[in-house]
């Protein structure tokens, strides 16, 4: 798939040298078809980590895609630099009187506190409040599925007994669900977070569907209203090394954290991670473009048409 990008943006050099297709926009203009427009509220500290692992996986249909970039502008990132914020990313003021194909919103590593207690919790809320008529799908995924769970639906979330980091076996329910369409009947996945979402509030939420889960890590998977939102308790995108220099951090800060669960090899940290969970994300990433976004958006995704 084309993603469409910034003729600037750094990570599109490093995906040019991975083979993924990156579309510049002068390319993108001569193509007479009607890509999908995706937007990412990115809440990660490390923008350009977080920028390029989403690429990576939105990269895996023959659909074009043009992403846009927001920022939250009641918090300003300690981590990235300025000038990139100011030439790659907006803010929601900029984008809400338009409509959109799909909408991706991160995790951010802030789960020990309270919803309210984020500095951007009210920004958020009016965001998604923004979404549910703007937006054709949108996928919320670790400390964002969290939020977006208890927002929209008034699941809680609960702190764990210590962190769960590591690479974790799923299996998946209703495999004929389109999200997991083509998905082994185990395959794992990345996770790194200290609060978990309880099972017993999503099952009996008439509006929630999960479709997947981990005896380990819990739910994982969670369909809201027929795929208008779609919940990601993991980190499906993170790159090879990510748990390893999370890992890392944490030792040196003298947290004296765990070693990541089936992640290195002989559990020796010296060692390089094998990578196990790579194409189950990308059969993610896909399904959702195609399922829950391509055949659903509108062609003319206009004010007239209202809420898809």
């Amino acid at each position: 798939m084309p993603i469409r990008v910034d003729d600037d943006l750094p990570v599109k050099k490093i995906l040019e040298d991975e083979n993924i297709f990156v579309m510049g926009s002068d390319r993108a203009i001569r193509q007479d078809i009607r890509p999908l427009d995706i937007l990412i509220l990115n809440l990660m500290p490390l923008k350009q980590d977080a920028e390029l692992q989403l690429m990576r996986s939105l990269s895996n249909t023959p659909l074009q895609v043009n992403i846009s970039l927001i920022r939250t502008m009641t918090y300003e990132s300690k981590h990235a630099p300025k000038g990139h914020l100011e030439r790659f990313y907006t803010d929601f003021s900029s984008i809400k009187d338009r409509k959109w194909d799909g909408f991706i919103i991160t995790g951010a590593p802030i789960e020990k506190m309270e919803f309210e207690d984020v500095e951007y919790w009210d920004e958020l809320k009016e965001i998604m409040d923004w979404s549910e008529k703007n937006v054709t799908s949108t996928i919320h995924i670790c400390w964002g599925a969290q939020a977006g769970l208890y927002y929209r639906y008034g699941v809680q979330k609960h702190e764990l007994d210590k962190k769960l980091s590591g690479i974790y076996m799923h299996h998946t329910f209703h495999r004929k669900t389109p999200l997991v369409r083509g998905f082994d009947d185990i395959f794992y996945v990345p996770h790194s977070r200290y609060t978990g979402v309880d099972k017993d509030e999503i099952v009996k939420n008439p509006h929630l569907e999960i479709v997947a889960e981990s005896d380990e890590a819990g739910p994982y998977l969670i369909i809201g209203d027929e795929g208008k939102n779609i919940f990601v308790t993991g980190h499906p995108e993170y790159d090879i090394l990510t748990l390893d220099k999370e890992y890392k951090r944490d030792l040196a800060k003298g947290l004296n954290p765990d070693i990541p669960v089936n992640y290195y090899p002989d559990n020796d940290s010296s060692k390089t991670p094998i990578k196990s969970w790579r194409c189950h994300a990308n059969t993610l990433y896909a399904n959702w473009l195609n399922y829950y976004v391509y055949q659903i958006t509108p062609y003319l995704w206009t004010e007239k048409q209202g809420k898809p």
